[in-house]
Order: C-alpha cells, then structure tokens, then sequence
C-alpha cells in the first residue's frame, strides 16, 4: 500500500497526536509544557487591553459620562430656574388676580349704591308729582263737590216742584218750594 502524503508527514487531519498516535494525548491549553509562554502572551495580552483600555476607552468614556454630567446639571439648573419664573408668574397672577376681584367688588358695591340712590331720588320725584297730581285733583274734588252742593238747592227745588205738581196736580210757587227745601235742609 501506498503512503498518503499525510502519513508520510506524521500529521494527521484528525484530532490526535503528531505522528498519528491515538490517545494518550492532553489537551494543548492544559499541557504543562507550554505553561510558560501561554503565561507570557497572557501577560502581553494583558498588558496590551490594559494599555488601549487606560488610554484610549476609559478617557473617552469618562469624557461622555462628564459630558452628560454637565448637562443634566445644566438641565436641572435650567429646570430650577423655570420653576421659579413659573412660581413668581403664578404669584403675580393670584395677586391681579386679588385685585381685579376686588375692584369688581368695589365697581359693584358703587354701582349698587349709585343705582339704589337713583331709584331713591326717582322714587322721590314721583312721590312729588304725584302728590302734586293728588292736591290737584283734591282741589278739583273740592271745586265740583262745591258746585255740586251749590246746585243741590236748585235741583232739590225742582225735584220737589215737578213732585209737587204730579202728586197734588196744582202749581206751586218757586218761592215757596225754595222755603220749603231750605226748611227741609236745616233740619
């Protein structure tokens, strides 16, 4: 049989041992014959992230975080700030407030007051023309009750003439139904 160019190397294409030896192998990372120099590029290895890491990462990541750092302070300082105009332009508000409650109060207290002393001085103009229309009309009263007891006399004299001359159907003189009417009334 022919020898494989793998055989005749003394490597073999399957997990194993050079030469082609099966079993009886460690595990390269475990073997102690290579400790020294994993050791020595763990060390170098080591070395190397710390140094990128130092130098390089951890200063920008601290430039962010300081960064951020500022402008939630700058944030917070602006938001405080806010918040006081806020206050200030809340207490200016209640306090116009206060006063535009107040001015309505006093403009309707005066209003009230003016209205009230119109309708008295109104109230007071119609009592008098009133009282004026009244005196007139007791006056005008007084003048037709006069006029009309003035004129009961000669109604009364001819009412009882005009019965007079029915009922007993003759004629009576003016002058003794007058008598007679003045008589009547004394009594």
């Amino acid at each position: 049989m022919a020898a494989t160019k793998e055989q005749e190397t003394g490597t073999n294409s399957e997990v194993g041992t050079p030469g082609g030896q099966e079993g009886g192998g460690v595990f390269p990372p475990f073997d102690s014959s290579t400790f020294a120099s994993q050791l020595l590029w763990l060390a170098i290895t080591f070395g190397l992230f710390y140094y990128l890491m130092s130098k390089v990462v951890l200063p920008r990541i601290s430039d962010i975080l300081e960064v951020r750092s500022d402008r939630i302070a700058q944030d917070i300082e602006e938001a405080n700030r806010l918040k006081q105009e806020s206050d200030e332009a809340i207490a200016a508000y209640e306090q116009e407030l206060a006063e535009a409650k107040s001015k309505a109060h006093a403009i309707a207290t005066e209003a009230s007051d003016k209205a009230k002393a119109e309708a008295e001085n109104y109230r007071q103009k119609v009592e008098a023309e009133l009282s004026a229309k009244l005196a007139t009309a007791e006056d005008k009263i007084a003048e037709i009750k006069q006029a009309a007891l003035s004129e009961v006399g000669s109604i009364a004299e001819d009412t009882a003439a005009v019965m007079v001359n029915e009922l007993l159907g003759g004629k009576v003189s003016k002058a003794d139904v007058t008598a007679a009417v003045k008589q009547a009334g004394r009594s």
